[in-house]
């Protein structure tokens, strides 16, 4: 698959099959957001691949709704940012550019597990401290994202309109 079928064609998946990924499929993936591009290329991000079920059950509890995606994902990976590896941009970079940099390398994970055949769905609505506290993770580190990931279940994900592009766009200045 192309990169442009890639982003044409990725979608949101939020039903999967119980298969688990393969190791070698998850490295990939893992990488493709190690390939990421970065402020600074200093590169703030910490990915961890939740395989366990009663983790990810735990994840399902931090996030609002207690998203039912989590039910049947047999992976979950947290993307997380260190502020301290962009604060060479002082506070924006702490607060804003390392953020953006884990943002983009979660749209790479995503791509690169669509590619392979696998759906998932980018997840930002969670307690931020609970995610810390299933994941022990440490305070200084902002946790981005959660993406559960799998084998798509049986159906199409949904598709949802996306604004034309002539209405977003503008030449030369707003």
């Amino acid at each position: 698959m192309d990169c442009l079928e890639a982003l044409k064609t990725r979608r949101s998946v939020r039903r999967y099959k119980p298969d688990m990924i393969p190791e070698q499929d998850l490295l990939e993936i893992m990488d493709a957001g190690r390939l990421a591009p970065t402020a600074g290329n200093f590169q703030p991000w910490e990915f961890i691949i939740a395989r366990d079920k009663e983790t990810i059950a735990a994840l399902r509890d931090a996030t609002y709704d207690r998203q039912e995606l989590f039910a049947t994902s047999p992976v979950v990976i947290a993307v997380c940012a260190d502020p301290k590896r962009s604060e060479y941009y002082g506070e924006r970079g702490m607060n804003y550019f390392c953020i953006l940099d884990c943002a983009i390398a979660t749209q790479n994970m995503l791509l690169a597990a669509h590619a392979l055949g696998y759906g998932g769905c980018w997840v930002g609505g969670f307690s931020e401290r609970k995610v810390r506290q299933v994941l022990g993770i440490p305070d200084n580190i902002r946790v981005v994202s959660l993406m559960p990931l799998g084998k798509p279940a049986e159906g199409e994900p949904w598709n949802p309109p996306k604004r034309e592009l002539k209405e977003i766009m503008h030449w030369d200045r707003w």
